[in-house]
């Protein structure tokens, strides 16, 4: 079987090994292949029967032209890049990665939290820049100071990653409820208490994202549903970026409505120049790379691995379009 992986790079710019994925046939990597140019993803294509991509879209134009293809495989647990109707209709499998990225994830919601609690980073740069040296005080801060024992964390979306930021919540000492389509309200989870979405937005101090993007979420926090929230409150969103309507936030964030934000997803990625929230107040932003410790890429790339053993042992597994 010949294998092409169109956008290996992230995954594993080179601190990892491909070559598990090497013994199960002839396998050609690209670090990167245009997202817009399909010419160029056809060629590098060819005529591979496995394709591994990240974000490089799979159309439809792309499966006509290179009627090889028998297996996609996606490097992400999203698989909205690939047209997987067209897929389905030539009987070709389409497998993401699931659960690889659970405890990182729900990491990294916590370190943008505490990031916004006590602004470590900008302290650190006061101090090495002599501020602390030359201060008056033995101690100073730029920013309040926010313990977060005794508030209330509103989790949006309660799967693996939103239970997992839940339990790490608890251990800071926050009360936790949450919002899920699955869930019925008024039940209960390890203690975590879900509730109707106008509650929950009600009630919380903080508000973390950890849902999919569906019709139904996309902008779901928004200018009606910031003005139901508590003053002050903040949001946490490292799922998607269109869950935020980024313009009705940067106001809120702007006006001290959202004391403040920590963000690793935009609507549009990389980031582009005019995004409203590179200039809000209190706005932290890192380049969605909650998913990217080394441990959770291994994973990453060992699932990758067996979904493509496993199809070519006539048993695919993790399929989004059986």
């Amino acid at each position: 079987m010949k294998i092409v992986i169109l956008d290996g790079y992230t995954l594993n710019p080179g601190d990892l090994s491909w070559d598990k994925l090497k013994n199960l046939g002839e396998c050609i990597i690209y670090d990167r292949t245009s997202l817009v140019d399909e010419a160029e993803i056809i060629e590098r294509i060819g005529d591979a029967e496995i394709v591994i991509t990240n974000k490089t879209p799979i159309t439809k134009n792309v499966f006509d032209a290179c009627r090889s293809i028998k297996y996609i495989g996606v490097l992400a647990t999203g698989y909205n890049v690939v047209d997987v109707e067209t897929a389905k209709s030539k009987n070709i499998p389409v497998c993401n990665i699931p659960t690889y990225g659970t405890t990182a994830v729900a990491q990294f919601a916590i370190a943008l939290l505490l990031e916004i609690c006590h602004h470590v980073g900008h302290h650190n740069k006061a101090v090495k820049s002599g501020r602390w040296e030359n201060n008056e005080d033995w101690c100073f801060w730029d920013y309040p100071l926010i313990e977060l024992a005794g508030k209330t964390m509103g989790i949006i979306g309660y799967g693996r990653i939103g239970q997992t930021t839940g339990k790490l919540s608890k251990a800071l000492g926050m009360t936790v409820i949450a919002f899920d389509a699955m869930r019925e309200v008024g039940t209960e989870l390890d203690g975590t208490k879900f509730v109707e979405l106008d509650e929950l937005f009600n009630q919380s101090d903080v508000i973390a994202l950890h849902c999919p993007l569906f019709p139904s979420t996309q902008g779901i926090i928004n200018k009606e549903n910031i003005a139901k929230m508590k003053d002050g409150v903040i949001i946490i969103n490292n799922s998607r970026g269109p869950l935020i309507v980024e313009q009705d936030l940067r106001d809120a964030l702007d006006s001290g409505k959202v004391y403040a934000a920590g963000l690793d997803v935009v609507s549009t990625e990389p980031i582009k120049s005019d995004n409203p929230l590179l200039g809000a107040k209190n706005c932290i932003i890192t380049p969605h790379i909650s998913w990217a410790p080394k441990e959770s890429r291994q994973r990453l790339m060992d699932i990758a691995v067996d979904n493509v053993s496993a199809f070519l042992s006539g048993k695919p597994i993790n399929v989004v379009n059986p």
